[in-house]
């Protein structure tokens, strides 16, 4: 007997929780996958939801996770017990992908995101007690306390910062360094002209249209944050993992060789907060 599938309503930015699940589910089925991700599949497989009106995905949502993962697992190597802060973090499967590859894994997770998310999550993805789940709104900075920085603290704010106005990203930056000093934030923005083209309604098929993007920033301007904003010490512009077929890679090898190419590339973006008495000076 097939077992009932739940259903889901997202709207707005929320929905979008279910476009990159839906992208990173469906390049896991792949036997070429550049992600394994098998409680993405078993998560879309468990939800009633058109996920057809998304249009086409691609690799580059299955990429971005799989970047993610890599980056907060050397820190997780450097700091075991640290705490991992994943702020608007949809229907991502992270913390069970750091989990099963690392071995005697120490670490605790926070997910921040807004009421109905953390419903759903709750709803449909396995319990640990390393988790916590705090239902608000990642600008609503109270989820700052349920944080414990003695062992260190790596917040994720993975397809979070383009949806916010620009001084909102940027004061969650801020805010950021200035609670948790010594402590490192990862995140990333879509290419320049992909921003500009949401602001303007730009369709990702005949039945879905993505919602706008107000902040952009290429990996040139985001370099400046070091001197912008306080309490940001070292910006470190990462490049996506290789990706499959040799037209992908070579396009991705030349936007990172090209400055003049900064404004074609999406910005993955891991900044390195001051320790405290750097900040205080």
């Amino acid at each position: 007997m097939t077992a009932a599938k739940h259903k889901v309503t997202l709207t707005g930015v929320s929905e979008t929780a279910l476009l990159t699940l839906n992208s990173r589910a469906r390049e896991a089925r792949r036997p070429d996958a550049v992600l394994d991700d098998p409680m993405a599949i078993a998560l879309v497989d468990a939800i009633d939801f058109d996920f057809a009106k998304f249009g086409n995905t691609r690799q580059d949502m299955a990429l971005r996770a799989r970047a993610f993962d890599l980056h907060t697992g050397r820190y997780l190597q450097a700091h075991p017990a640290a705490t991992v802060v994943a702020l608007a973090e949809g229907l991502q499967t992270s913390f069970w992908r750091l989990d099963a590859a690392i071995a005697d894994p120490q670490f605790r997770w926070i997910t921040v995101d807004l009421p109905p998310v953390i419903e759903l999550r709750s709803r449909l993805l396995p319990t640990s007690p390393r988790i916590s789940a705090v239902a608000q709104s990642a600008l609503d900075y109270s989820w700052m306390d349920r944080v414990d920085p003695e062992h260190g603290v790596f917040i994720t704010a993975e397809g979070l910062l383009m949806y916010l106005q620009p001084e909102q990203a940027l004061e969650l930056i801020a805010a950021c360094a200035a609670r948790f000093p010594g402590a490192q934030m990862l995140f990333d923005l879509p290419p320049m002209w992909l921003a500009a083209l949401t602001r303007r309604g730009l369709p990702a098929s005949r039945r879905y249209r993505i919602p706008p993007m107000p902040f952009s920033r290429t990996p040139s301007q985001l370099a400046a944050l070091s001197d912008t904003v306080a309490g940001v010490g070292t910006v470190h512009d990462l490049r996506l993992p290789p990706g499959r077929g040799m037209l992908f890679n070579t396009v991705l090898g030349l936007s990172y060789q090209l400055p003049l190419l900064d404004w074609l590339r999406g910005a993955l973006t891991l900044l390195e907060f001051a320790p405290s008495n750097a900040a205080a000076t």
